[in-house]
């Protein structure tokens, strides 16, 4: 099999070996269901295992796990991988796991999903699941190593794909951010823009102004080192851009821009209506050339590479935010973009600027397939302002299993762009 021509699959070590590092992490007590298009992989989603259940809440279960494959019209058949701990040194993992596969198989199949295989993977060992040879899968199971060791994990690993912790290890963790306290200097800054713009949040002047701003600091972050684009960033612009995350509209239009280009955010923002009529007569609350970085060549840059792949085209906000349009995002404004944020969050701080960084961060992290930093970045956002909505709303969709479209799908995915940003 091949996933399009990136990646060629012969064994199910291979596939095994893959998720991993799809997910960006070794699941725990969880499905991974990967939907496959003739002879290559689709669309895949991670979800917890059902407790022990009824037959009723198992078929409720498939249903749950079908809704999201069908998503993937393009597919004719999915392939499973049940993560488990239990039931390995009984050799009772077989018959745990039986009716929970066999609800698998009914419910996708009557929806033409006929699962084409599935396997079981332990702590220390794996197999098939519908396999009783005991030459081909012996009690109580293959090593683990042969996962870990097969061809397409090294291959990803040289590809500079890294697996992290599982996301219940990581919901402490410290996140990208910088350390010690916030400058006074930007404090100041902060609240002054913050007062200044308190009523300038519907305006469209003030949106595209906003916009200039930050797509200023995303070039420059882009084509230049990063400390030298830190180095670059005064206390008065860090308190404009900190200003800005505390408003909602103004943090997803940034988001969008660096994901799909400034239109889409133009767009998304009017059809919330953000984007008032201005006359022109009102002065912008605050002087844009004053906040200017050094020039970039951004024609050649940013800009080039939105025409060129294609993301001139105004795309809907729920589409972008998980991760089905533009075909292929801008990974270098988004990679950017993550970079700026970690540099405006300081490590502890409380309260909705520190949330919107932390949250834009997780969500960045889930678009590349990473989804235990992202589950940790969250994590952090909803203890930095506690029932933080933008937060909540995409650990909703990590906790449903959803992988970003994005990173489902090799053309499209980080890890094949990140060498080539610029």
């Amino acid at each position: 099999m091949t996933t399009k021509e990136t990646l060629s699959i012969h064994q199910p070590e291979d596939i095994l070996g893959y998720i991993p590092h799809l997910l960006g992490y070794w699941p725990e007590d969880s499905l991974v269901a990967i939907t496959m298009q003739g002879k290559m992989l689709g669309a895949a989603l991670r979800v917890d295992l059902p407790a022990p259940a009824s037959n009723r809440m198992l078929a409720d279960f498939g249903e749950h796990v079908l809704h999201y494959l069908a998503a993937d019209t393009l597919a004719d058949g999915v392939v499973l991988a049940l993560y488990t701990g239990d039931g390995w040194e009984d050799g009772m993992v077989v018959t745990q796991t039986l009716p929970l596969l066999a609800e698998l198989q009914e419910t996708l199949g009557h929806a033409d999903l006929p699962v084409r295989d599935a396997w079981l993977v332990g702590p220390e060992y794996w197999r098939g699941a519908f396999c009783f040879d005991q030459e081909c899968c012996p009690a109580p199971g293959l090593p683990i190593e042969q996962i870990r060791n097969s061809r397409l994990s090294a291959e990803m690993v040289y590809r500079g794909s890294t697996i992290g912790a599982s996301p219940r290890s990581k919901q402490n963790s410290p996140v990208p951010g910088r350390p010690g306290a916030l400058d006074p200097a930007v404090s100041e800054a902060e609240s002054d823009f913050a007062q200044r713009m308190r009523t300038s949040w519907r305006s469209g002047r003030c949106l595209d102004a906003v916009l200039a701003v930050w797509r200023q600091v995303l070039d420059n972050a882009r084509i230049r080192p990063n400390s030298e684009t830190l180095d670059l960033l005064t206390p008065q612009l860090v308190g404009f851009l900190r200003s800005t995350l505390a408003v909602p509209g103004w943090r997803d239009a940034v988001m969008i821009m660096a994901a799909a280009g400034t239109g889409s955010a133009r767009a998304g923002a009017a059809a919330f209506g953000l984007c008032s009529s201005d006359d022109g007569s009102e002065p912008l609350p605050f002087d844009a050339g004053e906040l200017a970085l050094p020039p970039t060549d951004t024609h050649e840059g940013a800009g080039a590479a939105l025409e060129s792949n294609g993301m001139l085209s105004i795309y809907a906000y729920a589409d972008i935010l998980l991760g089905i349009e533009p075909v292929i995002p801008d990974w270098g404004q988004l990679d950017a973009l993550q970079r700026v944020l970690s540099y405006l969050y300081v490590q502890g701080e409380r309260g909705e600027i520190a949330a919107a960084a932390l949250t834009l961060q997780g969500w960045i992290d889930w678009c590349k397939g990473s989804g235990s930093s992202a589950h940790a970045c969250l994590m952090h956002a909803n203890s930095a302002s506690p029932g933080y909505r933008l937060a909540a709303l995409l650990d909703e969709i990590l906790g449903h299993g959803s992988i970003c479209d994005w990173a489902s799908r090799p053309e499209s995915a980080w890890g094949t762009h990140k060498g080539s940003l610029r």
